[in-house]
């Protein structure tokens, strides 16, 4: 079909089919998944809204409210004109200085303030470390279990993600040995994230400093995200790679926050540390995203990270707790095997034994379908393995009230009862 040309002479004009209309959505864009952590929390808080009994182990979220002392800074900072207006895209100077202290403090790991971006939450500095180092075709090594937004942002910075399994006979720790089978001449960067979402898992100083070692030798840059680094129990330590290899100090990035430790997941302030030259960058394209962080909740990161760590260690001994409660509770279901985790706030057990099995009149397939029958049947929300690379397993966040804990385990142990 065309359309008659006109006396200024456009000729015939084809009209544009479907097959020939440019793409509605970019193809970098239409290629991300959402975060499926998000989506299972989003869907049982509806469901919850809606009036349903429903109990969520999804989200990585401490049930504690931000400390009080943490809360009034911000609101005296809401008071104070300065803070009324635009700030240093990389963050308030006092912040970057405390937060360069806190890393000597907390990682025995010697860094400048201009060495500190402060960003929009730990998920821009994420984005942010991969879009600085990686070029298209670029690889980044991805031990999985993994967190879901790490694959994606590597994705859109046009790495390739290589993954590396670790699966529960191992700890869920990678080998030097899985690195360099997975190594090649396009690997850039290499992801470390402990203690680990979604498993728990903590690295020791030495397993860091073989790994760090292998980095070093063949060039390759280490991403190491450490937002989880006060949450570890018993004599468990959680060690920063850079503290047991300092040569790696101009390849190597540090990703870090406040919403964990300090449970201020709402407050969107986390940071990436590394060379200058790789933040300055950053701190470029930070300028075209979003400018500054937001100023008051600056203000209030600024007064939790340059503090006593009492309110972390009030909210660690619950979160032990409940981490031994549901790591007993899960191993006496039938067909569900949980080691127990050593750091964070999370159990990975594995469920691959209950698949092929029926639940609630239905065959399961896979650890997808069987967290939907979960929440369907049980209203109990759990993400499944697939979200993190790794089928067969579900993740369950124990940061939530030690009742919830109870009833929501208590339900998925009747239904597979049944």
């Amino acid at each position: 079909m065309t359309v008659r040309g006109t006396k200024q002479g456009y000729g015939s004009i084809a009209v544009m089919t479907s097959s020939t209309r440019p793409a509605r959505l970019s193809a970098r864009i239409s290629a991300i998944a959402e975060s499926a952590t998000l989506a299972i929390d989003g869907k049982a808080k509806a469901l919850k809204a809606a009036g349903e009994p429903v109990i969520s182990f999804g989200a990585g979220e401490p049930d504690f409210p931000t400390p009080g002392y943490i809360v009034e800074a911000a609101a005296a900072a809401c008071a104070t004109p300065a803070y009324h207006k635009y700030s240093p895209t990389a963050g308030l100077p006092a912040l970057r200085e405390a937060i360069a202290e806190k890393t000597l403090r907390d990682s025995d790991v010697t860094v400048s303030a201009n060495q500190v971006l402060v960003t929009n939450g730990g998920k821009q500095a994420v984005y942010q470390a991969f879009a600085s180092i990686i070029d298209p075709g670029d690889e980044v090594i991805l031990p999985a279990p993994y967190w879901t937004t790490y694959p994606e942002a590597i994705g859109l910075a046009g790495g390739k993600p290589v993954e590396v399994l670790a699966d529960e006979t191992q700890d869920y720790l990678v080998t030097v040995d899985q690195l360099e089978a997975a190594r090649t001449p396009a690997t850039k960067a290499l992801l470390i994230c402990s203690p680990s979402n979604p498993t728990g898992a903590v690295y020791s100083a030495e397993q860091l400093a073989e790994i760090g070692r292998w980095a070093l030798a063949n060039g390759i840059w280490v991403i190491t995200d450490e937002i989880y680094e006060h949450l570890v129990y018993g004599d468990t330590k959680s060690v920063s790679i850079l503290s047991v290899v300092p040569e790696l100090s101009d390849t190597t990035l540090v990703l870090n926050g406040v919403a964990k430790t300090y449970a201020m997941t709402g407050w969107r302030v986390g940071w990436m540390i590394g060379p200058v030259d790789v933040i300055k960058a950053a701190t470029n394209l930070q300028s075209h995203l979003t400018s500054n962080v937001n100023n008051a909740a600056q203000a209030a990161a600024f007064t939790a990270v340059s503090g006593d760590l009492e309110a972390v260690h009030t909210m660690r001994e619950a979160f032990d707790r409940r981490r031994k409660l549901m790591t007993r509770m899960l191993n006496e279901i039938d067909g569900i095997t949980c080691p127990e985790p050593r750091g964070a706030f999370y159990a990975f057990p594995s469920v691959k034994a209950i698949i092929g099995r029926n639940v609630a009149g239905r065959r399961i397939e896979s650890s997808s379908q069987l967290a939907e029958v979960i929440l369907d049947e049980a209203q109990v929300a759990v993400v499944p393995g697939e979200a993190f690379g790794a089928p067969g397993y579900v993740r369950l966040s124990y940061a939530l009230g030690d009742e919830d804990l109870v009833e929501g385990l208590t339900r998925i142990a009747q239904l597979l009862a049944r």
